[in-house]
């Protein structure tokens, strides 16, 4: 929320230095981002002797991230956009990159709190911690071709494409090939320091295919599946010590104050010009007043959370209780919708879609305390503690 104010002074008050400031802000971003991403890789433990049970836990996870996504595809088309719209293909690819922020699930607060109740061994502990690392999985590996579909498959696309699909494949075998392989240091200084190796490789493949084929047509490969891959690959050691938990809290933070901070103005001349002047159809609808905002961010956040309870459709030998339990544990929102929301911008997508995005990952994320609550007291009808 404090990003949020910021963004709306800072250009003002910073003036001609505001866009170096902002490429330092973005820069700091991608590193944080890479940072969170490769402990949430770092989590991915799975056994693969037993590959084929996890097979209905992943698919479970897909619909589970799949139908809040495209419930907001439908509200953010037929609610907010003009029916003139409702038949454009540009209106809808912006809007299935957009929407995607309501897929991913964070349930590292979750866990914390489970563990906390003794309930480590639970079969909700270890059927969210499963579902939670797959949802997240399935988000990062739907951004590829929603974003190559942003670019447009033009002449000089189809071989950056099978470039790109070449290094998402071999990432993908290295990183189940050699899960858990790599022992490596894991303090937060080593995992930040890959996060900005990681981060300047995929900025250096940018700016040469930039060079060769122009910007509009460069190889432009997020840090997501690079730094999750990272994680994977590491022999995953528990550093728990206060200072970790300091520095990884920290950097979370710096996380989305950065997200933000990235917001486009939304009142003023500024933003009436910026509308004016975009180039994409989300980005050149009129902002609405805030009292319908917050309407749309209310309606939002209860179409996405709505499409989390996949899971109570599911299992059915377990008591309600539990699945119900699953389910809301899947509505926390963490750092993955919100990098998808700056991967968004950097497409030029705006507008009220992209304020009521982030103002319903805000709500979501002020309500996971009531949330922890809620599956907490389910947890403890379903199962009692260890001893």
């Amino acid at each position: 929320m404090l990003g949020l104010v910021a963004s709306q002074l800072l250009p003002g008050a910073l003036g001609t230095a505001y866009p170096g400031f902002k490429a330092t802000a973005d820069t700091l971003l991608y590193i944080c981002l890479g940072f969170i991403m490769i402990n949430v890789g770092r989590e991915f433990e799975i056994d693969k002797s037993r590959w084929r049970s996890y097979t209905a836990d992943y698919f479970i996870a897909m619909a589970t991230a799949a139908l809040p996504w495209l419930l907001i595809v439908l509200y953010y088309i037929f609610v907010l956009l003009p029916s003139d719209l409702w038949t454009d293909s540009a209106a809808w690819k912006e809007n299935l990159l957009l929407s995607r922020f309501a897929a991913p699930t964070s349930a590292g607060i979750l866990f914390t709190m489970l563990a906390a109740l003794s309930l480590k061994n639970s079969w909700i502990y270890r059927k969210i911690q499963v579902l939670a690392i797959f949802d997240d999985l399935d988000t990062i590996l739907l951004m590829i071709p929603l974003q190559i579909l942003m670019i447009g498959l033009k002449w000089q696309m189809f071989a950056i494409v099978g470039v790109v699909t070449v290094l998402l494949v071999v990432l993908l075998i290295a990183g189940w090939r050699w899960q858990a392989r790599w022992n490596v240091r894991q303090d937060w200084k080593r995992i930040l320091g890959l996060s900005a190796v990681v981060c300047a490789l995929t900025q250096a493949l940018y700016i040469v295919t930039a060079r060769w084929y122009g910007p509009e047509n460069s190889i432009h490969i997020e840090v997501l599946l690079p730094a999750f891959v990272i994680g994977m690959l590491m022999k995953h050691r528990e550093i728990d010590t206060p200072t970790e938990r300091r520095a990884a809290t920290g950097i979370s933070f710096l996380f989305m104050l950065l997200v933000g901070m990235s917001m486009p103005l939304v009142t003023g001349a500024s933003a009436a010009d910026a509308a004016a002047a975009a180039t994409s159809i989300t980005a050149s609808q009129p902002m609405m007043p805030w009292g319908v905002l917050i309407l749309h961010v209310v309606a939002v956040s209860a179409l996405s959370n709505i499409g989390k309870l996949v899971p109570v459709f599911f299992y059915r030998d377990r008591k309600l209780s539990e699945r119900l339990a699953l389910s809301i544990g899947m509505f926390t929102r963490g750092e993955v919708g919100a990098g998808v929301i700056f991967i968004a911008l950097g497409y030029s997508l705006g507008g009220p879609a992209l304020i009521i995005s982030v103002l319903t990952l805000v709500l979501n994320l002020i309500l996971t305390g009531g949330f922890v609550v809620w599956v907490k007291k389910l947890a403890l009808k379903s199962c009692t503690p260890e001893a």
